[in-house]
């Protein structure tokens, strides 16, 4: 992964946003954004944002998904 990815790169440091958007055949706005994102954070990975935080955590979310799943089949049994 890493040896394609140097590859790319390689290949399109040098172009511009414009030239970039069209050889992926994206939005140049998406390709300017990805840009940004990487030049102020060093990662293009989706940051924390605000707000309330989840009732459940992501394990409480499977049991129950795994429980009425469970009772789904009794039922119809």
């Amino acid at each position: 992964m890493q040896i394609a990815s140097t590859n790319i790169c390689d290949r399109l440091c040098k172009k511009s946003i414009l030239e970039i958007s069209l050889l992926l055949n994206t939005p140049w706005s998406t390709v300017s954004g990805i840009i940004t994102k990487w030049k102020q954070l060093g990662t293009t990975e989706t940051q924390p944002q605000g707000g309330r935080p989840r009732k459940m955590t992501e394990q409480g979310q499977r049991m129950l998904k795994c429980t009425v799943c469970i009772s789904c089949h009794l039922s119809a049994e």
